[in-house]
């Protein structure tokens, strides 16, 4: 399998600045976040709630770390419209399927940054009445937005860089990489 450069020279011939996280780094952050959710959520039904398209590869990793039974379903939210900035007016674009009353929910997102999308997007599931509700993020980018108690469950405190790679994009490209890296 390629790494590093090999890797990022099959990107288009757009590069990366660096490496900000790397395979292994991501590997065990996931572990460790897998058994935090297995100890939060020692019983009832946990739906584990991911917001496409950049969780997906998070999720697939993640929810083979937690070790009790669970539920997986997706969302696709959007507030950009046909701009390249955000209207503040969240849709959801594909709703779960899966009936959330009830139950222990824990929405996966691979990156919080200005975190507006996520507030309104959170209004819109506390009315489908869970036990609990709580974000699973791998990257937060806490210098960009207000402090969301919902952020329970942390991977890493990303820096402001704009970040591409295992299931991160620009403009659908990089989201292949299995590191994180600062795009140039």
């Amino acid at each position: 399998m390629p790494r590093g450069s090999e890797v990022l020279r099959r990107t288009g011939g757009r590069t990366v600045k660096s490496i900000v996280y790397d395979e292994a780094a991501i590997a065990k952050k996931v572990a460790e976040l897998g058994a935090e959710i297995t100890r939060a959520y020692p019983d009832g039904e946990l739906l584990v709630l991911g917001l496409l398209k950049g969780s997906f590869i998070f999720l697939g990793d993640l929810v083979r770390k937690i070790e009790r039974p669970l539920q997986v379903d997706f969302l696709v939210a959007s507030s950009y419209g046909s701009g390249t900035t955000s209207s503040g007016d969240v849709r959801l674009l594909y709703d779960p399927e899966t009936r959330l009353e009830g139950k222990h929910l824990v929405l996966v997102e691979d990156i919080v940054d200005t975190g507006n999308t996520l507030r309104k997007l959170l209004g819109v599931l506390r009315e489908r009445a869970p036990a609990s509700l709580a974000i699973c993020a791998l990257l937060d980018k806490v210098a960009m937005h207000e402090p969301m108690p919902e952020v329970r469950f942390v991977g890493f405190e990303a820096p402001t860089a704009f970040l591409v790679g295992y299931g991160l994009d620009h403009a659908e490209d990089f989201r292949h990489l299995p590191f994180i890296a600062d795009l140039m």
